[in-house]
């Protein structure tokens, strides 16, 4: 795609010659759990080019950081940015460009809380692809989206009453797989159980056959992607192990076995924690009360079931073996959320609920970059990745929620928006 874009060029971005250099932070290493002390930093080129203890002399475009830290730019990996609420309000044959629209708009809303990538899990019409190229041609400012496009299920089951793909047996399991890919998708969202969407819904069996689910996997393998599969219960996930699926959403019902088995292959969880714990919000974004009374009534088993899977989660040894935890909330990432964002009170959740501050941390950073194969672009601070930082004021290493003081975000080494003085070119007033 031309990239007509007119936004001027600023230091640290590519197409600028000049470096900024953000001085006197200190820079939280997320992959080792510790923080480097009063560092420069040094981005270029969208990119963070150095990380030493001063900037040069003659450094002309230089940001005063006054010891605030310097954290990678948050991940989020179960979004929906076109999802209207409440659910009963879907337009199943919404025009396109609403979907975009919508959907353009909640990305930049996640943006300016500091996510600067999301994983989207299905959208109306495929928008995250839209989205997706208009902000890479510099039409809109917008997280770096990987995009499922539409998920697949089967007819009458969880996807239901949502404009969408269905697909009944293993050819069209496939057929359906393979058109998302060709549609531009970076990997395959399918819905292998139940949920708690639909009155009446239960989330324990299966509702994709093991042909099916192989099916899928054929479809990625073919294109050297994965899928990802929201998962209610332990007989779903323990039928989708045995196929190569490898990566799950919610988890609102896992036994040991369940869990033993996600750990011996290194599966990904998502546990998504904000959907049985958010009554307020959920009235707040026009669900009813039977909606609510089912999230609140799923949680204390969710609960349990997300604390079961962190005592077989990886630690601080990230090539141990074990359940590696992500972050994302099934909400809108950047929407306001009980005095934060969405995405930064999953994290409060997974914390709140045991997980180790520094694999929390990680779970929405670097681990979450992992879970994507894109660790080494994204994730972490540390020289020759994206230049996706946010500011705090706090400490993250200490709660994650330090990351409620976010003042600043830069993305590719653009200031997207700061609470410091700036001149136009990004330098401190």
């Amino acid at each position: 795609m031309r990239n007509t874009n007119t936004r001027p060029a600023t230091p640290g971005t590519p197409g600028h010659p000049d470096a900024l250099w953000l001085v006197g932070g200190h820079v939280v290493d997320v992959v080792a759990g510790t923080v480097l002390r009063d560092r420069a930093v040094e981005l270029h080129d969208g990119l963070i080019r150095t990380i030493t203890d001063t900037a040069p002399a003659d450094a002309e475009h230089t940001l005063e950081l006054e010891g605030r830290f310097v954290f990678p730019g948050l991940v989020s990996v179960h979004t929906h940015l076109t999802i209207v609420y409440p659910f009963e309000e879907t337009d199943v044959n919404e025009n396109p460009g609403d979907s975009a629209l919508r959907g353009a708009s909640r990305a930049r809303d996640a943006l300016l809380a500091g996510v600067t990538t999301v994983r989207t899990l299905d959208e109306h019409n495929r928008a995250d692809i839209m989205i997706r190229r208009a902000a890479q041609a510099g039409w809109l400012d917008a997280p770096r989206i990987v995009a499922s496009g539409q998920a697949i299920g089967i007819t009458g089951g969880h996807g239901r009453g949502r404009p969408g793909a269905f697909a009944d047996g293993a050819d069209a399991f496939l057929k359906a797989a393979r058109s998302e890919l060709e549609a531009g998708a970076d990997h395959i969202k399918v819905f292998i159980s139940g949920g708690i969407a639909h009155l009446g819904e239960t989330f324990n069996g299966a509702q994709m056959t093991a042909d099916e689910m192989a099916a899928v996997v054929r479809a990625t393998s073919e294109q050297n992607t994965y899928v990802v599969a929201h998962a209610g219960g332990g007989a779903a996930i323990q039928e989708a192990l045995k196929v190569g699926i490898n990566a799950f959403e919610h988890g609102y019902d896992l036994d040991e076995e369940t869990v033993d088995q996600m750990a011996a292959a290194n599966s990904y969880l998502t546990p998504t924690l904000s959907v049985t714990s958010s009554p307020e919000w959920m009235r707040d974004h026009g669900f009813t009360e039977w909606q609510i009374d089912i999230a609140l009534n799923v949680h204390p088993t969710h609960l349990e079931s997300i604390q079961r899977a962190f005592t077989r989660a990886i630690g601080d040894d990230l090539d141990a073996g074990g359940i590696r935890i992500v972050a994302g909330t099934d909400y809108l990432p950047g929407e306001p959320h009980a005095g934060t964002s969405c995405a930064v009170r999953e994290m409060e959740y997974l914390e709140q609920a045991g997980l180790p501050t520094r694999t929390t941390l990680r779970a929405g950073t670097w681990e979450a970059a992992r879970l994507m194969g894109r660790q080494d672009q994204f994730g972490s601070v540390a020289e020759g990745l994206a230049a996706d930082i946010v500011l705090t004021t706090d400490d993250p290493t200490e709660t994650v929620s330090a990351l409620r003081t976010i003042g600043t975000v830069i993305q590719a080494g653009r200031i997207v928006r700061t609470d410091i003085p700036t001149t136009s070119e990004g330098q401190a007033a």
